[in-house]
Formats: C-alpha cells, structure tokens, sequence
C-alpha cells in the first residue's frame, strides 16, 4: 500500500533533520576534544631559552586607538615575551591619543626591548585599522609580523609556541596534509572582571559555543577560518598575495597596477579573516592553531553593544559567506534542539521532553568542559550561577539577533559607519535611516577616554 504523500515528505524532512543533527554534535565533540587536547597541556617552546641570533626575528604590531580596558596589562605582556629576537611597533594615529602614556610608560619600565612608537595614519582604504598599520608595517625590521589586537594579552611563551608552528619543528611548518602554514592564529577567550550583562553574554559566547565551532572547523581545515585578535604570517607572503579568492600569478605576470600587501585589504572591515582567505586560496597555504589563547578583555558592555557587535559580524559575514551564514541559525542549540525533537519523535517514537532535557544537559556540560580547557583549570563555583545565566541568554538571543542583523547592511565600528558591499567590502555610509541615528546616538566608542580635569 503507497504511503500518503505527505508522509514521504514527512519521512524525508525527518530523515535530513536526524542527520544535520547528529552532524552538529559531531562537529561540537570534536571542538571538545580538540580543545581538550590543544589548550590542557602547554610546553614551553625550544625557541624560548635560545639565543637571538639563532631564532627567526619577529615584528610585533599593536594597533592602538584611546584606553581599552586593562591596556597596561595586555600591552605589558607583549614586552614579557620569552622570545630573543622581536620588536615592538606600537601603532597610533593621533599624536595626542590617551594610549601614548601608557606606552610611553612601559618602554622606559622595559628598556632591554626594542620598542619604538609610530604616529600617524595612511589614509589607503576606509579600514581604519589598516590606515593605522600601514606605517608600522612597511618599517617592521623581520619578516614574520605578528599583529596583536591593543585589547588582548597573551601568556609569555605564545610567540615562541607560534613561531614553532609556523616554521618546525612542530609539524615541520605543514598541517596534516602536508601544505605549508602560512598563518598561526588564536583562539579568543574572553575575560570580564565586571558584571555588566553584554560582558557577560560575550563572555558566555566567546568561551564557550565560539570557541567550540572556532577550534572544530579549524581541525577539519575545509576552509579558513580565522579571527583576527592575533594572527602570526610573513609579509613576504603577503606580499605575493592581491585579494580574496583571485589566483595570483606567482611568476609575477599580474599587472603592475594591483596592489598588494596590507595595502590591499584596506577596503574590507574584516581584513583579518579577508588577509586568511587570500593566502589561503591565492597561495594553497594552511593555517593552523598553537595552544596558546588572545585574552580578549570585555568590559563595560551593555545589552546593547552585544546585540550590535554581533549584528556588525553577522552582516560581515553575510556579505563573505553568504550560504555559511543562511545557515547559521540551524546550528545554534535552540533551532537545533527543535529539529533534533522533531526528527527523534517522528523516526523512533522518543518523547520530545526526553530529547531536549538530553539536548540542553549535554550541550551545557560540552561548553562547561571547553570552558575548563581554554581557561586551563575549572570555572569557580561562586560564579556558575551568573555564567549559566548569561550562557542561557546567549542562546535563547542568538535567532533574533540573527533575524535584525539580516534586515540591513550598515555597520557601526570605532564610531564610524560603514556599508556592507559584496565580497565583504565596504564604504563609508553617507545616510542615516532614524532608526539608524536611534541607535547610533546610543553607541559610544570601543575605549574609555580619560577622565579630564
């Protein structure tokens, strides 16, 4: 006897929605495992104890742009680097910028460090960032440059542990399969002294289902994926390098007329994840993760600047990866804990309640456990209750912050507006809608000026 129509149809969406289920918690046990791994176990790098003539040299670039929080401690751990052979380039683009004296401070607290300022911008782009590097870039004594976001700290073998990757003995500078790494980049853990609720939920997400997703695609290395908190990669590697997704004719018959380098990136707001993409696919060279961590410190963040920060990468993202992000809401826990149910009750007949308590038990304890690994020892017990409640608002807000970021393509970054163009590019906004000036007369910068006299 033929089966209804409609329960073919039934059958076949419950058979899909078992398998991208399963699928997901795949891939979620593998960034568990992986981190596991990676981040429980920290050696200290051979490079570390030898001597600077022996080691390959290392720029370091800061970008800086007024106070962000615990500037002083996350600038310091640059200078407190176990590693022989490197510089520091601290890069601003305003002379009079708050963030000088703290810089100022620690060049004569560290004297034995090659350390050295460099004001000014070039204007090549609208990415201010790029502006602000530009300098900075082009005077960097070595090769290899490691740009290092003002807001992160790193512990005091990470350069050493990054240099390993990229150039042996670890892997002999090659991934699993045997392509060279051109990259080596870190995964953000988020740190928040204060109890402000958008620190918190950013918190909640960075440490948890981000950094899950973030080392789990990184180990299947289908595609790049990259954050730019803190990226290790040559500059003559870049240099070869003219944008996303075009082959570059190594043998140097391009035309003179393309730009190359940092210069090239300069009209994309995520040049980060743009500068992985084009090495990625204009040279077919890997990338890889240390295990080592960028503490990304959140302070002072309203509901509202969590909604809107997630807003801004969302519709980034859209304009890169079009398909990735159509699809992200299916992989968020909430979405696919309803098709998980849904799919379970139909095929096997398994309570709807059993699968979610199931889904939301497991997938609370995976997050706690890559919590542990990153964080490197266990989340204190006393603030479990205010992290289980911002991990719970994380996910119940993930689809509408998802469905609001699909209904426009302007972004707000460091105070300015911009506009989402195709393949990520963008351009400075020229209107502003009245919902637009709303929000925007609520938005302040990303760093906390100083109080005058």
């Amino acid at each position: 006897m033929a089966q209804p129509p409609d329960l073919d149809v039934s059958y076949a969406a419950s058979v899909i929605g078992a398998i991208w289920y399963l699928a997901l918690w795949a891939i979620s046990l593998l960034g568990c495992w992986e981190s596991r791994k990676r981040y429980r176990c920290r050696p200290r790098s051979p490079l570390a104890s030898k001597p600077s003539n022996t080691v390959p040299g290392v720029s370091i670039l800061r970008p800086l742009k007024g106070l962000d929080a615990n500037l002083y401690e996350n600038l310091e751990t640059t200078f407190l680097q176990e590693y022989s052979n490197f510089e520091i380039l601290f890069s601003v683009a305003d002379e009079r910028d708050q963030a000088l004296s703290v810089v100022r401070e620690l060049i004569t607290k560290y004297p034995q460090v090659k350390a050295k300022i460099i004001t000014g911008e070039e204007v090549v782009g609208v990415n201010p960032k790029i502006n602000n590097l530009i300098r900075s870039y082009g005077q960097a004594a070595h090769d290899i440059l490691w740009i290092l976001d003002s807001n992160v700290g790193v512990d005091r073998g990470t350069l050493a542990r990054a240099v390993d990757v990229l150039t042996g003995p670890y892997s002999q500078g090659h991934n699993r399969l045997g392509k060279p790494i051109a990259l080596v980049h870190h995964v953000p853990f988020a740190v928040s002294s204060r109890s402000t609720i958008g620190s918190r939920i950013e918190e909640a997400f960075l440490n948890t289902n981000h950094a899950k997703m973030y080392v789990a695609l990184n180990t299947l290395a289908w595609d790049s994926c990259v954050v730019g908190k803190s990226n290790l990669y040559r500059r003559s590697d870049l240099e070869r390098v003219t944008g996303p997704h075009k082959k570059a004719n190594t043998r140097g018959g391009d035309s003179p007329e393309q730009e190359r380098g940092l210069r090239a990136f300069a009209r994309y707001l995520a040049e980060d994840n743009t500068i992985a993409n084009s090495l990625w696919h204009e040279l077919d060279i890997r990338h890889d993760l240390s295990c080592d961590i960028a503490r990304n410190v959140v302070e002072n963040m309203t509901l509202s600047d969590y909604i809107w920060r997630r807003v801004r990468w969302i519709r980034v993202r859209r304009a890169m990866v079009l398909a990735a992000t159509l699809l992200e809401p299916l992989t968020e826990s909430v979405v696919l804990s309803l098709i998980g149910s849904a799919s379970l009750r139909f095929l096997f007949s398994v309570p709807i309640w059993a699968t979610l308590l199931a889904h939301y038990s497991f997938w609370l304890f995976v997050d706690f456990d890559v919590y542990t690994s990153l964080a490197g020892q266990p989340m204190p017990w006393d603030g479990r209750s205010q992290f289980l409640a911002a991990w719970a608002a994380r996910e119940l807000m993930a689809l509408p912050i998802w469905l609001l970021a699909m209904c426009g393509n302007d972004v707000t970054w460091r105070g300015e507006r911009y506009t989402m163009l195709k393949n990520g590019e963008v351009e400075k906004a020229t209107s502003t809608t009245g919902w637009t000036r709303f929000w925007l007369s609520r938005r302040r910068d990303d760093y906390e000026p100083l109080a005058t006299m």
